[in-house]
């Protein structure tokens, strides 16, 4: 993950998992629906997200008691034990006062939290939740209830409707978020959070909340009626309620700008101006190619059997350096693949964890070398059919084609993006790139 992982624990004994990132007044996120601290920071757009944010705060993440990081083997809690895990993060980690962010699920949580403690919370943001859960079911939901009931023995299912109905179009494929599901929560424990739902009622703790507060959602989500927030907001005493168009429920996904937006102006009151949005959807862009020199001979050489359980390798270290950086895969090229990131930094450090990774390995391997090129490159490419197209892949695929074994090369756009972020670049001199009428200054990456 990068930001390390710290742990504090709640008054009746569950030990919390926490990361933090970002400089400035603290601000705490309550997730609370089903979280994994690690497995969350590779989703792209929510990575680009909270990086943004914190540029100008310090963000301070947790699993609530159930999930991910956090102590698993817990009795089934209620909101008050939810509430709990709120308070050992803000003790455990000596934050005297915060903003406190409750989104989806976790919005409960902070908003008992924030009733009851309001001298440790400065200002509050709610987006995509509720006050009382009855209010929050759509007409898509009407088969939720069955769905939930089919949870312990059919996650994936569940959890694969559930996906769909938070962000029909994610940046992420459904499978890599239903696979993030699983792997967040035993499905008991899940089953419990949605069926919570009916229970809970926090308007009594809504209307005493003393700090300037936020409430966002989404008009088009089908995960939480538009409903729900209005009348969250209509709580809460001066609370400023903003509807924001779009389908997909969480801030981070589809139009992250406009939320984004709302968001820092309610924390910099008064500021002139905000941090350029780096989103993965209709923004930046940063492609990543591989490619697997000489994978011909390698298989003449071996055989195909010994061949291909080689490749098989070359995978693993590709896929597993992108899950740890945030990026997509998006396609097997044959003898490499295509990755994207919502950041320039996240992709660098992938290409050079990938170049490293083989060469420990072709230093210690007793057969032939894995010897493998990459090529970057940066823009707003075209997405279609889980599919990427446009000037910057050909760009980086054309890039590849040009690196020596074990090299990094990336073109200008790359470098000055990536200025300040502690990576290194060496003059590799200017190259005639098929499909691109003028010659291209490629940079040779060093050790960031």
């Amino acid at each position: 993950m990068g930001l390390g992982t710290t742990f504090v624990t709640t008054r009746d004994g569950v030990r919390i998992a926490c990361s933090q990132h970002g400089n400035g007044p603290p601000l705490v996120f309550v997730r609370g629906w089903i979280t994994h601290l690690e497995l969350l920071w590779s989703d792209p757009s929510f990575r680009a997200f909270f990086e943004e944010i914190g540029t100008h705060n310090r963000v301070v993440r947790f699993d609530m008691r159930g999930n991910g990081l956090s102590d698993r083997d817990v009795p089934l809690p209620d909101v008050a034990d939810l509430t709990t895990d709120i308070e050992a993060v803000m003790d455990g980690l000596e934050i005297e006062t915060a903003t406190v962010w409750g989104s989806s699920y976790g919005g409960p949580p902070a908003i008992r939290y924030a009733a009851e403690h309001p001298e440790r919370v400065d200002r509050l943001i709610l987006d995509g939740t509720f006050a009382v859960g009855r209010d929050t079911v759509t007409p898509e939901q009407h088969g939720v209830g069955r769905m939930i009931q089919a949870m312990p023995s059919a996650s994936e299912a569940v959890f694969a409707g559930m996906s769909y109905l938070t962000d029909p179009e994610p940046t992420m494929r459904h499978e890599q978020r239903v696979d993030r599901a699983v792997r967040s929560v035993e499905p008991v424990f899940a089953a419990h959070l949605y069926s919570l739902l009916a229970r809970i009622d926090v308007s009594e703790q809504a209307r005493s909340i003393p700090a300037p507060t936020l409430v966002l959602n989404r008009r088009g989500s089908k995960a939480v009626n538009a409903d729900a927030g209005r009348r969250l907001a209509a709580l809460i005493p001066g609370a400023r309620y903003v509807s924001l168009e779009g389908r997909a429920h969480n801030p981070w996904e589809g139009d992250a700008e406009a939320p984004l937006r709302e968001i820092w102006e309610f924390l910099h009151p008064g500021e002139s101006s905000m941090p350029a949005v780096r989103t993965v959807r209709g923004g930046l862009v940063v492609v990543l190619f591989t490619d697997l020199v000489g994978s011909t001979g390698l298989t003449a050489a071996l055989g195909d059997a010994a061949a291909q359980d080689l490749l098989r390798f070359h995978n693993s270290v590709i896929r597993s350096a992108l899950d740890g950086h945030g990026g997509r895969e998006v396609k097997h090229t044959g003898d490499g693949i295509m990755g994207t990131f919502g950041s320039v930094t996240a992709a660098l450090a992938c290409a050079i964890e990938i170049r490293d990774g083989f060469a420990t390995h072709n230093a210690s391997a007793s057969g032939p070398p894995l010897l493998v090129r990459l090529g970057l490159s940066a823009g707003e490419p075209i997405g279609e059919d889980g599919d990427m197209f446009g000037s910057s892949v050909q760009m980086a695929a054309r890039v590849c084609s040009q690196a020596e074994a074990g090299q990094i090369l990336v073109p200008n756009v790359v470098r000055e993006l990536a200025a300040g972020k502690g990576f290194s670049f060496a003059d590799s001199g200017t190259r005639e790139l098929r499909g691109f009428p003028q010659p291209v200054q490629l940079y040779d990456v060093g050790a960031g």
